[in-house]
C-alpha cells in the first residue's frame, strides 16, 4: 500500500521547523515507518523491513518559509464559531424581531369571556370563576366598551384599560355579561420566538442554548433589551414558578437524591424482579399500567410514574427512549379519557356560548365534556400505542424507538452514544453508606405516602395537592434513612445529591415557562385562531381545530394555555357554523369539535420540546432531551392522524 495513502491527511512543514526541531525529523520518520507497521491490511505487499522513505509532503510543502509558516486552522479556533450555521440562524432570527418590533403595526384582537351570574337578594350580582362566586360590579353597556373590536380597530393603538365588564341582551331580552380583554399579535412574526426555540433545539440538541434563544428572540420581538429585569424576572418571580422550582428541585429532587443514598429504589427494582418483573417487556407493562393508574395527568403523572419506574426498567435494559415515551404518552392523553381530575372544573369556563342551552350551567358543561369523552380519539389511540409498545408489538411506534429498543437489546446501552441524559450522575449512582442496608418499604412507604395524600386530597378538595404529597414523601423517605441508623450528615448529602441532579431540568423547565409565557405575550396562539377562519366546510372544523391547537400547544408549549386561548375562540366557531343546514346532529357536532380541541392541544404539549411534561419525562426517566421528542413525535404523529380521520368520518356520517 502506498505511503501516501496511509498519511495523505498528515501535513507537516519540514521548512517551517526550527533549527532545533529539524534534528527529530529522523525520529519522526521512525515514527511514521512504526505507524505503517500498524496499519499494514493483511493483503499489503510491503514487508516490515522495507525502508520507508520520507513521504513527499513532509519534505516539501507548499510556500511555507521559516520565518512564516502556512496557516492553519488548528491557529485560529476562535474562529470556528463564526461558520457554524447555527450562530447565524440566531443572528438572523434576532434581527428579524427588531425588524417586526420597528416597522410591524400590532393588531389587537377583543377576547371575550362569558361567565354564569345570579342576581342576589341584596340586588347585587356575582359570577362564576374557579368555583367561587365573586362580585361583579362596573359593567357597562357593549358598545361603549373601549375593548370591543370594532373600537379596537378605530383606534389601532393599545386600549387604556386591560378589562371590563360588559353586558349584551339576548333575543328573550336577558342580560348577558362577559368579560372583555384585548390581546395582540404581529400576524406571522409571533410565531417567531416558538420557531427559534424550536428550531434550535433540533439544530444543536441542546435544549438550554434553544430556549435561551427563543427567550432573546421574543424580548427582541416586544422591544425589551433588559432580559434580566424585563424578562427574567417578571416571568420566573411567579407563583406558579416558583412552585414549579420547589417540586420539581427541592421536593422531587430530593426525595430521589434520598432514595439513592438509602438503595431504596435499587431495593424496589431487585424486589419486583424477584416477584413479578421477568423481563423487559413485563417491566414496561409495570410502567404502562402505572401510567394509566396515575389518570390525574400532566406533570404529576409523569414524575411519579417516570421516578418509580426508571430503577425497574435500568435493571432490565429498557431504553430510555422507551420509558420516556411510555411515561409522557400515559400522562396529558389518559387524562382526557378518564377525565375524574381537575380538567373538567377548568375547561367548563371556557365553553360557555350564549345561546347554546346544553351549556347554560356549570354542571351541564361538565356532563357535556364527560359526553364529549367516546370522541377522544387521540388519547385513545395514544395509551393503546404504548400499550402495544410495552408488549413488544412496535410496528407504529416509528424507526426511531426500534432502533432504541435493538440497542438497548444488543449492546445493554440504554442511551445514544451522544445522548446527554438530564438526569445527572448523582442519581444514576448508587452510593450507600458502609454498613446501611436497603429495604423495599423504604421506597413503597413514601411511594404510598404520595399517592394517598395526592388522591386524597382530589377526593376532599377537588384537586390533587402535589406539593403536600412530595412533601409528605420526602418528609417520610428522610424520617425512615434516620429511623434504620443512617446518620444525618450521609442524609444531608443524599439530599444535596438529589438537588445537583435535576438542577440542570429544573433550568430548563424554567427557560420553557418563560417562553411559553413570551410566546402567550406576543400573540402566538390568537394569531393561530385568526389564521384559521371561519369561512370553511362544516365536516373539515374538526381537523382544522385539531390542526390549530397541535401548532399553538407545541409552540407554546401547554396543553392548558391552549385551552385558555382556543376554546373561547373555537367553540363560538363551532356553534355558528352547526347552524349550517347540513348539520343534523348539533350537539354531536360540537362534541366533535371540543374533543378535537381537547385533544390536538394534549398532543401539541405532548410534542413540544419547550413543554414541562416532555421535559420532566425525559429528566424522570434520564433519557436525553431530543431524543425523546425526535422519536416520540413519530408514534404521537400516527396516531393524531388516525384521529383526525375518525373525526371527519364521524361528522360527515352521523352529524
Amino acid at each position: 500500500m502506498p505511503d501516501y495513502v496511509l498519511f495523505c491527511e498528515y501535513t507537516v512543514n519540514v521548512r517551517s521547523l526550527s533549527k532545533t526541531t529539524a534534528a527529530s525529523v529522523p525520529i519522526l520518520d521512525s515514527t511514521l515507518r512504526q505507524l505503517r507497521k500498524s496499519c499494514t491490511l493483511p493483503n499489503d505487499k510491503h514487508s516490515e523491513d522495507v525502508q520507508t522513505e520520507p513521504i513527499a509532503r513532509i519534505e516539501e510543502t507548499g510556500t511555507g518559509t521559516l520565518e512564516q509558516p502556512d496557516l492553519n486552522l488548528a491557529r485560529v479556533r476562535f474562529l470556528a464559531p463564526l461558520i457554524r450555521p447555527t450562530l447565524w440562524f440566531l443572528i438572523v432570527s434576532l434581527a428579524a424581531a427588531l425588524y417586526a418590533n420597528s416597522s410591524v403595526d400590532r393588531q389587537w384582537r377583543e377576547r371575550k369571556t362569558v361567565h354564569e351570574t345570579e342576581e342576589r337578594q341584596d340586588g347585587r350580582l356575582y359570577y362564576l370563576a374557579q368555583g367561587q362566586w365573586r362580585e361583579l360590579a362596573g359593567a357597562v353597556p357593549y358598545g361603549q366598551s373601549s375593548l370591543r373590536q370594532a373600537k379596537l380597530d378605530e383606534t389601532g393603538d393599545a386600549p387604556s384599560v386591560e378589562s371590563q365588564w360588559v353586558f349584551e341582551y339576548d333575543t328573550d331580552g336577558q342580560a348577558i355579561y362577559s368579560r372583555l380583554t384585548a390581546a395582540f399579535h404581529y400576524g406571522p412574526w409571533s410565531l417567531l420566538p416558538a420557531i427559534v426555540a424550536v428550531a434550535l433545539c433540533l439544530l444543536t440538541k441542546e435544549p438550554l442554548t434553544a430556549l435561551l434563544g427563543g427567550i432573546l428572540t421574543g424580548a427582541f420581538l416586544l422591544g425589551r433589551f433588559d432580559i434580566t429585569d424585563a424578562v427574567l424576572i417578571p416571568n420566573l418571580a411567579t407563583e406558579s414558578a416558583a412552585g414549579v422550582l420547589i417540586l420539581y428541585l427541592w421536593l422531587l429532587g430530593g426525595l430521589l437524591g434520598i432514595w439513592s443514598r438509602t438503595g431504596a429504589a435499587q431495593a424496589f427494582a431487585s424486589y419486583m424482579t424477584r416477584h413479578f418483573v421477568r423481563g423487559p417487556r413485563s417491566a414496561k407493562c409495570v410502567a404502562w399500567g402505572l401510567g394509566v393508574l396515575f389518570f390525574q395527568g400532566g406533570t404529576m403523572s409523569t414524575v411519579l410514574v417516570g421516578s418509580t419506574v426508571k430503577p425497574l426498567a435500568d435493571e432490565h435494559k429498557v431504553s430510555h427512549e422507551e420509558l420516556a415515551y411510555i411515561v409522557d404518552s400515559t400522562a396529558s392523553p389518559i387524562a382526557s379519557v378518564i377525565a375524574f381530575n381537575a380538567w373538567p372544573a377548568y375547561i367548563q369556563a371556557l365553553i360557555v356560548i350564549p345561546g347554546a342551552a346544553f351549556l347554560a350551567t356549570e354542571a351541564d358543561r361538565v356532563a357535556f365534556f364527560f359526553a364529549s369523552v367516546p370522541f377522544s380519539f387521540y388519547g385513545m389511540l395514544a395509551v393503546l400505542g404504548t400499550l402495544l409498545l410495552s408488549v413488544d408489538i412496535d410496528r407504529f411506534s416509528g424507526r426511531g424507538i426500534r432502533q432504541a429498543r435493538q440497542r438497548a437489546k444488543t449492546s445493554g446501552h440504554l442511551d445514544a452514544p451522544d445522548a446527554s441524559p438530564l438526569s445527572a450522575r448523582e442519581l444514576q449512582e448508587c452510593r450507600v453508606p458502609k454498613g446501611y442496608r436497603p429495604h423495599v418499604l423504604e421506597f413503597v412507604g413514601p411511594l404510598t405516602v404520595l399517592i394517598g395524600v395526592a388522591i386524597g386530597t382530589f377526593i376532599t378538595l377537588g384537586t390533587p395537592k402535589v406539593n403536600w404529597a412530595f412533601g409528605a414523601a420526602l418528609s417520610i423517605a428522610a424520617l425512615s434513612a434516620l429511623g434504620r441508623g443512617m446518620s444525618l450528615g450521609h442524609l444531608v448529602e443524599g439530599f444535596g445529591d438529589g438537588l445537583k441532579g435535576v438542577v440542570l431540568a429544573s433550568v430548563i423547565l424554567m427557560l420553557a415557562i418563560t417562553v411559553g409565557a413570551i410566546s402567550k405575550e406576543v400573540g402566538a396562539g390568537q394569531y393561530m385562531v385568526d389564521l384559521l377562519g371561519s369561512r370553511i366546510p362544516f365536516w373539515s372544523l374538526p381537523v382544522a381545530l385539531q390542526v390549530l391547537t397541535m401548532i399553538t400547544a407545541f409552540s407554546t408549549g401547554t396543553s392548558w394555555g391552549t385551552y385558555a386561548i382556543t376554546f373561547p375562540l373555537a367553540m363560538p366557531l363551532a356553534w355558528v357554523i352547526a347552524q349550517q343546514p347540513e348539520v343534523t346532529n348539533l350537539e354531536l357536532y360540537m362534541s366533535v369539535c371540543f374533543a378535537a380541541v381537547l385533544n390536538g392541544s394534549v398532543y401539541g404539549d405532548q410534542c413540544s420540546p419547550i413543554s414541562d411534561t416532555t421535559i420532566l419525562s425525559a429528566m424522570a426517566t434520564g433519557c436525553d432531551l431530543m431524543d425523546h421528542v425526535t422519536t416520540q413525535i413519530i408514534p404521537a404523529s400516527i396516531a393524531a392522524i388516525s384521529a383526525g380521520v375518525l373525526w371527519t368520518l364521524v361528522v360527515v356520517l352521523f352529524a
